[in-house]
Protein backbone atom coordinates (compact mmCIF):
# COMPACT_ATOMS: atom_id res chain seq x y z
CA UNK A 1 0.00 0.00 0.00
CA UNK A 2 1.55 3.30 -1.02
CA UNK A 3 2.36 6.04 1.44
CA UNK A 4 1.85 9.74 1.05
CA UNK A 5 4.40 10.57 -0.05
CA UNK A 6 6.23 7.35 -0.78
CA UNK A 7 10.00 7.22 -0.90
CA UNK A 8 9.75 6.73 -4.64
CA UNK A 9 12.59 5.41 -6.72
CA UNK A 10 15.93 4.45 -5.29
CA UNK A 11 17.64 7.73 -5.99
CA UNK A 12 20.97 6.52 -4.64
CA UNK A 13 21.48 4.11 -7.56
CA UNK A 14 21.19 5.90 -10.90
CA UNK A 15 20.65 3.94 -14.08
CA UNK A 16 24.18 4.76 -15.19
CA UNK A 17 25.64 3.06 -12.13
CA UNK A 18 24.36 -0.28 -13.42
CA UNK A 19 26.47 -0.16 -16.57
CA UNK A 20 29.22 -2.62 -17.27
CA UNK A 21 32.19 -0.31 -17.79
CA UNK A 22 33.60 -2.78 -20.28
CA UNK A 23 30.45 -2.69 -22.41
CA UNK A 24 31.28 -0.57 -25.48
CA UNK A 25 27.65 -0.64 -26.58
CA UNK A 26 26.43 1.06 -23.41
CA UNK A 27 25.25 4.64 -24.11
CA UNK A 28 26.30 6.47 -20.94
CA UNK A 29 24.81 9.81 -21.99
CA UNK A 30 21.43 8.19 -22.57
CA UNK A 31 21.60 6.56 -19.14
CA UNK A 32 22.43 9.91 -17.55
CA UNK A 33 19.42 11.47 -19.27
CA UNK A 34 17.16 8.73 -17.90
CA UNK A 35 18.61 9.40 -14.44
CA UNK A 36 17.35 12.98 -14.75
CA UNK A 37 13.81 11.83 -15.53
CA UNK A 38 13.89 9.36 -12.63
CA UNK A 39 15.03 11.96 -10.12
CA UNK A 40 11.51 13.17 -9.29
CA UNK A 41 9.87 11.88 -6.13
CA UNK A 42 6.12 11.48 -5.53
CA UNK A 43 4.55 14.86 -4.81
CA UNK A 44 7.35 16.84 -6.46
CA UNK A 45 6.54 18.93 -9.50
CA UNK A 46 9.63 21.15 -9.85
CA UNK A 47 13.34 20.38 -9.71
CA UNK A 48 16.33 22.50 -10.65
CA UNK A 49 19.75 21.61 -11.98
CA UNK A 50 21.18 21.71 -8.46
CA UNK A 51 18.74 19.01 -7.26
CA UNK A 52 19.35 16.91 -10.37
CA UNK A 53 23.09 17.06 -9.80
CA UNK A 54 22.73 16.09 -6.13
CA UNK A 55 20.43 13.16 -6.86
CA UNK A 56 22.24 11.74 -9.88
CA UNK A 57 25.86 12.46 -8.93
CA UNK A 58 26.44 14.25 -12.23
CA UNK A 59 28.21 17.60 -12.62
CA UNK A 60 26.15 20.78 -12.89
CA UNK A 61 27.46 21.41 -16.41
CA UNK A 62 26.49 17.92 -17.58
CA UNK A 63 23.06 18.29 -15.98
CA UNK A 64 22.52 21.63 -17.68
CA UNK A 65 23.16 20.08 -21.10
CA UNK A 66 20.85 17.17 -20.36
CA UNK A 67 17.97 19.28 -19.04
CA UNK A 68 18.24 21.55 -22.09
CA UNK A 69 18.09 18.56 -24.43
CA UNK A 70 15.20 16.96 -22.54
CA UNK A 71 13.33 20.26 -22.65
CA UNK A 72 13.80 20.58 -26.41
CA UNK A 73 12.45 17.03 -26.78
CA UNK A 74 9.47 17.77 -24.52
CA UNK A 75 10.35 15.38 -21.70
CA UNK A 76 10.87 18.35 -19.40
CA UNK A 77 9.10 21.71 -19.30
CA UNK A 78 11.05 24.71 -17.97
CA UNK A 79 9.42 27.07 -15.50
CA UNK A 80 11.20 30.31 -16.35
CA UNK A 81 10.03 32.15 -13.23
CA UNK A 82 11.62 29.57 -10.92
CA UNK A 83 14.36 28.34 -13.27
CA UNK A 84 13.26 24.77 -12.61
CA UNK A 85 11.75 21.92 -14.59
CA UNK A 86 8.52 19.92 -14.64
CA UNK A 87 8.04 16.53 -16.25
CA UNK A 88 6.44 16.74 -19.68
CA UNK A 89 3.62 14.71 -21.18
CA UNK A 90 5.92 12.42 -23.24
CA UNK A 91 7.13 10.89 -19.96
CA UNK A 92 3.60 9.68 -19.29
CA UNK A 93 3.22 8.34 -22.81
CA UNK A 94 6.32 6.16 -22.35
CA UNK A 95 4.54 3.93 -19.86
CA UNK A 96 1.22 3.63 -21.68
CA UNK A 97 2.22 0.89 -24.18
CA UNK A 98 3.42 -1.27 -21.29
CA UNK A 99 0.23 -0.82 -19.28
CA UNK A 100 -2.00 -1.29 -22.32
CA UNK A 101 -0.27 -4.56 -23.20
CA UNK A 102 -0.78 -6.04 -19.72
CA UNK A 103 -4.13 -7.75 -20.28
CA UNK A 104 -3.96 -9.22 -16.80
CA UNK A 105 -4.89 -5.76 -15.49
CA UNK A 106 -8.29 -5.92 -17.18
CA UNK A 107 -8.86 -9.47 -15.96
CA UNK A 108 -7.88 -8.71 -12.37
CA UNK A 109 -9.45 -5.27 -11.91
CA UNK A 110 -13.04 -6.34 -10.98
CA UNK A 111 -11.73 -9.03 -8.63
CA UNK A 112 -9.40 -6.51 -7.00
CA UNK A 113 -12.23 -4.02 -6.50
CA UNK A 114 -14.49 -6.65 -4.95
CA UNK A 115 -11.83 -7.63 -2.41
CA UNK A 116 -10.92 -4.01 -1.67
CA UNK A 117 -14.56 -3.22 -0.91
CA UNK A 118 -14.96 -6.34 1.20
CA UNK A 119 -11.98 -5.65 3.47
CA UNK A 120 -12.12 -1.86 3.35
CA UNK A 121 -8.63 -1.45 1.93
CA UNK A 122 -6.67 -1.26 -1.29
CA UNK A 123 -5.61 -4.09 -3.60
CA UNK A 124 -2.77 -3.52 -6.04
CA UNK A 125 -0.77 -5.40 -8.65
CA UNK A 126 2.95 -4.72 -8.83
CA UNK A 127 6.16 -5.64 -10.60
CA UNK A 128 9.84 -5.07 -9.89
CA UNK A 129 11.70 -2.01 -11.14
CA UNK A 130 15.39 -2.52 -10.26
CA UNK A 131 15.41 -2.43 -6.42
CA UNK A 132 11.81 -1.41 -5.82
CA UNK A 133 8.28 -2.46 -6.64
CA UNK A 134 5.96 -0.47 -8.93
CA UNK A 135 2.17 -0.62 -8.94
CA UNK A 136 0.69 -1.26 -12.40
CA UNK A 137 -2.94 -1.55 -11.26
CA UNK A 138 -4.80 -0.66 -8.10
CA UNK A 139 -8.33 -0.73 -6.70
CA UNK A 140 -9.51 1.03 -3.55
CA UNK A 141 -12.55 0.59 -1.37
CA UNK A 142 -15.16 3.31 -1.32
CA UNK A 143 -14.28 3.95 2.32
CA UNK A 144 -12.08 6.90 3.21
CA UNK A 145 -8.47 5.71 3.22
CA UNK A 146 -5.54 7.55 4.74
CA UNK A 147 -3.26 5.84 2.25
CA UNK A 148 -4.29 5.86 -1.41
CA UNK A 149 -2.01 3.86 -3.71
CA UNK A 150 -2.06 4.60 -7.42
CA UNK A 151 -0.59 3.29 -10.65
CA UNK A 152 3.09 4.16 -10.80
CA UNK A 153 3.56 4.33 -7.03
CA UNK A 154 6.96 2.96 -6.00
CA UNK A 155 7.54 0.85 -2.90
CA UNK A 156 10.77 -0.26 -1.21
CA UNK A 157 11.72 -3.91 -1.56
CA UNK A 158 12.89 -4.87 1.93
CA UNK A 159 10.17 -3.38 4.15
CA UNK A 160 6.96 -4.06 2.22
CA UNK A 161 4.88 -7.21 1.82
CA UNK A 162 4.94 -6.90 -1.96
CA UNK A 163 8.73 -6.59 -2.03
CA UNK A 164 9.19 -9.54 0.30
CA UNK A 165 6.85 -11.67 -1.81
CA UNK A 166 8.92 -10.90 -4.89
CA UNK A 167 12.12 -11.89 -3.07
CA UNK A 168 10.51 -15.16 -2.00
CA UNK A 169 9.18 -16.07 -5.44
CA UNK A 170 11.91 -14.89 -7.82
CA UNK A 171 14.53 -17.38 -9.06
CA UNK A 172 17.66 -17.59 -6.92
CA UNK A 173 20.00 -15.89 -9.40
CA UNK A 174 17.64 -12.97 -9.96
CA UNK A 175 16.97 -12.63 -6.23
CA UNK A 176 20.67 -12.64 -5.36
CA UNK A 177 21.40 -10.00 -7.98
CA UNK A 178 18.73 -7.70 -6.51
CA UNK A 179 19.86 -8.37 -2.94
CA UNK A 180 23.42 -7.48 -3.88
CA UNK A 181 22.28 -4.19 -5.38
CA UNK A 182 20.23 -3.48 -2.26
CA UNK A 183 23.29 -4.20 -0.11
CA UNK A 184 25.36 -1.68 -2.08
CA UNK A 185 22.54 0.85 -2.18
CA UNK A 186 21.77 0.92 1.56
CA UNK A 187 24.14 -1.24 3.64
CA UNK A 188 22.46 -0.43 6.96
CA UNK A 189 18.97 -1.36 5.76
CA UNK A 190 20.31 -4.54 4.20
CA UNK A 191 22.06 -5.59 7.42
CA UNK A 192 18.79 -5.13 9.34
CA UNK A 193 16.91 -7.21 6.80
CA UNK A 194 19.38 -10.02 6.08
CA UNK A 195 18.76 -12.06 9.28
CA UNK A 196 15.04 -12.18 8.41
CA UNK A 197 15.46 -13.63 4.93
CA UNK A 198 15.59 -17.33 5.78
CA UNK A 199 12.61 -17.11 8.14
CA UNK A 200 10.75 -15.01 5.61
CA UNK A 201 11.14 -17.65 2.92
CA UNK A 202 10.18 -20.42 5.35
CA UNK A 203 7.00 -18.56 6.32
CA UNK A 204 6.20 -17.98 2.66
CA UNK A 205 6.59 -21.66 1.85
CA UNK A 206 4.27 -22.55 4.73
CA UNK A 207 1.60 -19.90 4.16
CA UNK A 208 1.86 -18.86 0.52
CA UNK A 209 1.95 -15.15 1.28
CA UNK A 210 4.09 -12.45 2.90
CA UNK A 211 3.07 -9.82 5.43
CA UNK A 212 4.02 -6.37 6.62
CA UNK A 213 3.18 -5.59 10.22
CA UNK A 214 3.97 -1.90 10.24
CA UNK A 215 7.63 -2.14 9.21
CA UNK A 216 7.10 0.39 6.44
CA UNK A 217 4.06 2.26 7.78
CA UNK A 218 2.89 1.79 11.34
CA UNK A 219 -0.73 2.44 10.36
CA UNK A 220 -0.93 -0.23 7.65
CA UNK A 221 -1.06 -4.01 7.64
CA UNK A 222 -0.27 -5.51 4.23
CA UNK A 223 -0.37 -8.96 2.64
CA UNK A 224 1.12 -10.04 -0.69
CA UNK A 225 0.74 -13.10 -2.92
CA UNK A 226 2.73 -13.74 -6.13
CA UNK A 227 1.36 -15.30 -9.26
CA UNK A 228 2.19 -18.96 -9.83
CA UNK A 229 4.52 -18.19 -12.75
CA UNK A 230 5.84 -15.13 -14.61
CA UNK A 231 3.78 -13.13 -17.08
CA UNK A 232 5.85 -11.99 -20.07
CA UNK A 233 8.99 -12.85 -18.06
CA UNK A 234 7.90 -10.60 -15.16
CA UNK A 235 7.04 -11.84 -11.67
CA UNK A 236 3.80 -10.08 -10.70
CA UNK A 237 2.62 -9.72 -7.11
CA UNK A 238 -0.83 -8.90 -5.72
CA UNK A 239 -0.82 -6.77 -2.58
CA UNK A 240 -3.61 -5.83 -0.17
CA UNK A 241 -3.19 -3.08 2.39
CA UNK A 242 -5.64 -2.31 5.18
CA UNK A 243 -5.74 0.06 8.10
CA UNK A 244 -3.99 -1.19 11.21
CA UNK A 245 -6.23 0.95 13.40
CA UNK A 246 -9.56 -0.86 13.07
CA UNK A 247 -8.57 -4.43 13.97
CA UNK A 248 -5.54 -6.27 15.37
CA UNK A 249 -3.15 -7.93 12.94
CA UNK A 250 -4.34 -11.49 13.60
CA UNK A 251 -7.92 -10.55 12.75
CA UNK A 252 -6.81 -8.77 9.60
CA UNK A 253 -4.71 -11.76 8.56
CA UNK A 254 -7.66 -14.14 8.90
CA UNK A 255 -9.83 -11.75 6.93
CA UNK A 256 -7.49 -10.58 4.17
CA UNK A 257 -4.95 -13.31 3.41
CA UNK A 258 -7.41 -16.06 2.30
CA UNK A 259 -9.32 -13.57 0.15
CA UNK A 260 -6.14 -12.37 -1.52
CA UNK A 261 -4.99 -15.93 -2.19
CA UNK A 262 -8.39 -16.76 -3.72
CA UNK A 263 -8.12 -13.67 -5.92
CA UNK A 264 -4.71 -14.74 -7.21
CA UNK A 265 -5.86 -18.31 -7.93
CA UNK A 266 -8.90 -16.96 -9.81
CA UNK A 267 -6.70 -14.65 -11.89
CA UNK A 268 -4.40 -17.57 -12.69
CA UNK A 269 -7.33 -19.65 -13.88
CA UNK A 270 -8.65 -16.81 -16.02
CA UNK A 271 -5.17 -16.38 -17.48
CA UNK A 272 -4.94 -20.10 -18.25
CA UNK A 273 -1.99 -20.50 -15.91
CA UNK A 274 -3.46 -23.46 -14.04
Amino acid sequence: MASAPSPGRSRGTPVADERDTGDRQFATTLAHGIDILLAYRPGESLLGNKEFAQRTGQSRSAVARLTHTLTVLGYLRRDAAQAKYRLGAPVLSLGYPLLASMHIRQIARPLMKELADRVGGAVSLGMRDRTQMIYVETARSTDSLVVTPDIGAALPMLTTAIGKAWLCKAPADERESVLNRLRLQDPDAFLRFQPQLLRLRQDFEAKGYCVNRGEWRSDVHAFAVPLFRPVDSQWLIFNCGVSAQAKPFAAREREVAPGLMDLVRNVERLQGMR
